[in-house]
């Protein structure tokens, strides 16, 4: 069908009168995402972040060895930092105090004639002028040259001129910064957590050494944390690996080439999985970058070099992969770039080509000369990734032979496998249920128009302590792969995921909670790209139905239990209690009405805020080593409920 074309009264007008001109902040304002990633809870701890970078680069300077960061029971941040402070002066161009064109004007500060600051994470005036824009209010505190200077600002604009408010104390220097983030901005029940912005801050205090990093929350409870590390990122290497089996000392390099300082600490393990970290000016580019290639090529060139010259390497096998080399491997990789070239202003991708280079070439060297001085250590090293090959060789047969068997069988699905018609997976999703009972339920109860189920039998294998090789010859874990569609490990292509929600539902008991357990470790190593784009779930089945008279209510925590039997008051007597240790406990109707139908019901969006801390978390729940287990479970034994023995 020819689409007929607009009439001149039906387009609209554009003229010059249509071109808006955001002044100052308030383009920042108006676009949030542009500046600090959005305006969710991951984009209000970058506020703390961007004003926590410019303390780490007086750091960087040389300039300021503490950094105090308090939670205020308001939820407002303080940042104090015994740093030169942001010069009060007048500016030669703007005519204005120093400190407010860096608080109020973007792309201003020291950082890019690289006089002041060597290297930098954040760029004055773009990470701290945007947290002042998205602030309700902001205040700085300045000490320098004897005086505390002050000025506050109000959504980014500046209530009064920089003022001199009185005599620092003796040898006080520095900048402390108040701000409480704006919630015409940052809509609905958002705070800061202080346990992300402890993982954040310890992360920092191992990539700047000898900084003592001191978190506060002076919200209740009050909870404190302090960071200091002589190590550096050896230290980060051992608390990475401190639940596993090392296979040699770690090795460490510094060096500095064309002013870009390079650091990088790596030990290989028992595990069966990567630990890499990346860093760029102490920020963690979580999506890795130019530094993070050179790393992993120089790894995988010099461990293959080595192994042939030693013959331990056959000429008639082929080279290690990258996937060989890396199998166990535990490393940090730090640079410090007068010049970085990050990917967006939330710096999770650096960007600059030369450092590929000279992260090869001085990593290349170091390396290679430390296998050389370690025989031992370069054996074992070796002896891994042999045993790694030979598995990932294993796990290709078998998934070919699991290819190869589905196309004979026209790729039919599990059979356990109860489908839903809808094929576009942005309307689709999976629930994973165990066992007959709760699937059965959930068969019935679902709307069959969108939502699939796949029960589980028992429990599926631990991911943790098995390679590719073994996974594939469990039943359950090819199931849930031949039901995704987007096959794993070299075969995994999220293009072909047929569910866009992938819900775990479990019993709300010892038992749901270790399967659940070993599917998120499941997800977490060897399907990650899952979980980073938000497809993985966790349902909340409801604890208990209250029924009082007439009123039937399902409650879903022990807390929301006794606020409801309280608001019954002394009719709380009355009323019948039914505890649901079972999802196969709820007929169908039930299951639907609170765990399944999208009007109602709440689910939990798996996601990973700080990747080291899960690893260790996964590594010592589900690893081999028992000790940690056990302290762990000690430690937070106080705290469980509704244990079923």
């Amino acid at each position: 069908m020819e689409v007929p074309p607009l009439s001149n009264n039906q387009i609209a007008s554009y003229g010059a009168k249509d071109i808006q001109v955001l002044e100052g902040l308030e383009a920042v304002r108006r676009r949030p995402g542009m500046y600090v990633g959005g305006t969710d809870l991951k984009a209000l701890h970058h506020l703390v972040y961007e004003v926590v970078d410019n303390s780490i680069d007086e750091a960087l300077a040389g300039a300021c060895d503490r950094i105090e960061i308090t939670i205020n029971p308001d939820s407002s941040v303080t940042v104090t930092d015994n740093g030169r402070g942001i010069p009060v002066d007048i500016h030669p161009e703007k005519k204005k105090s120093a400190l407010e064109v860096v608080m109020t004007v973007l792309h201003a500060g020291g950082k890019f004639g690289h006089s002041s600051y060597k290297v930098s994470g954040g760029l004055h005036g773009v990470g701290v002028s945007a947290v002042n824009a998205l602030s309700e209010w902001c205040e700085v505190h300045v000490y320098r040259d004897g005086q505390e200077y002050f000025q506050r600002y109000e959504r980014g604009i500046p209530v009064e001129p920089v003022k001199a408010i009185g005599k620092a104390p003796k040898d006080k220097t520095g900048t402390m910064t108040t701000f409480r983030f704006d919630k015409e901005i940052f809509k609905g029940d958002v705070d800061f957590k202080f346990e992300t912005l402890a993982q954040r801050f310890r992360e920092m205090a191992f990539v700047t050494r000898k900084v003592l990093i001191k978190l506060m929350d002076r919200r209740s409870p009050e909870r404190e944390s302090s960071f200091l590390f002589e190590g550096g990122i050896v230290s980060f290497v051992r608390f990475i690996n401190r639940n596993r089996e090392n296979l040699h000392p770690v090795y460490y390099v510094e060096k500095e080439i064309d002013h870009i300082g390079i650091e990088c600490a790596v030990q290989f393990t028992d595990s069966y999985n990567e630990s890499v970290f990346s860093f760029a000016n102490t920020i963690n580019t979580i999506d890795g970058g130019t530094h993070l290639t050179g790393l992993r090529t120089a790894i995988t060139r010099v461990i293959n070099d080595y192994a042939r010259r030693t013959n331990l390497l056959k000429e008639a096998d082929p080279n290690f992969t990258g996937d060989d080399t890396r199998e166990g491997m535990t490393a940090i990789v730090s640079v410090k770039h007068p010049d970085p070239q990050f990917e967006s202003q939330t710096k999770v991708k650096l960007m600059n080509p030369e450092v590929q280079t000279y992260v090869q070439q001085v990593i290349g060297e170091s390396f290679g000369a430390f296998l050389e001085e370690n025989p031992a250590a370069a054996k074992a090293i070796v002896s891994k990734c042999l045993t790694s090959a030979r598995a990932r060789d294993a796990a290709r047969k078998a998934r070919d032979l699991v290819i190869r068997k589905s196309a004979l069988e026209s790729l039919t699905l599990p059979g356990k496998l109860a489908d839903c018609s809808e094929r576009d997976s942005s309307k689709t999703e999976i629930y994973i249920v165990e066992g007959n009972s709760a699937g059965g339920s959930a068969k019935q109860g679902r709307d069959r128009h969108f939502q699939a189920i796949l029960p589980l039998r028992g429990k599926i294998l631990n991911t943790e302590r098995a390679r590719l090789d073994k996974m594939l010859g469990n039943e359950e874990i090819k199931s849930m792969i031949s039901a995704f569609g987007t096959g794993i490990g070299d075969n995994f292509d999220l293009k072909n995921l047929r569910y866009g929600r992938i819900i775990i539902m479990t019993d709300a008991d010892v038992d749901g909670a270790h399967i659940r357990t070993l599917l998120l470790t499941l997800f977490f190593r060897y399907l990650p790209a899952l979980i980073e784009n938000g497809h993985i779930y966790i349902a909340q089945p409801p604890l208990y139905r209250i029924s009082h008279k007439n009123d039937h209510r399902y409650v879903y925590s022990d807390a929301e239990k006794d606020a409801y039997l309280k608001q019954l008051g002394a009719q709380a007597e009355k009323a019948t209690l039914q505890r649901y240790k079972g999802l196969g406990e709820m007929n169908p109707q039930q299951l639907w009405e609170t765990t399944m139908n999208p009007e109602t019901r709440t689910l939990l969006q798996v996601m990973v805020e700080d990747e080291p801390t899960a690893d260790h978390t996964f590594d010592m729940l589900m690893g081999s080593e028992v000790p940690p287990r056990t302290r762990f479970i000690t430690t937070h034994a106080h705290a469980v409920r509704n244990l079923d023995i």
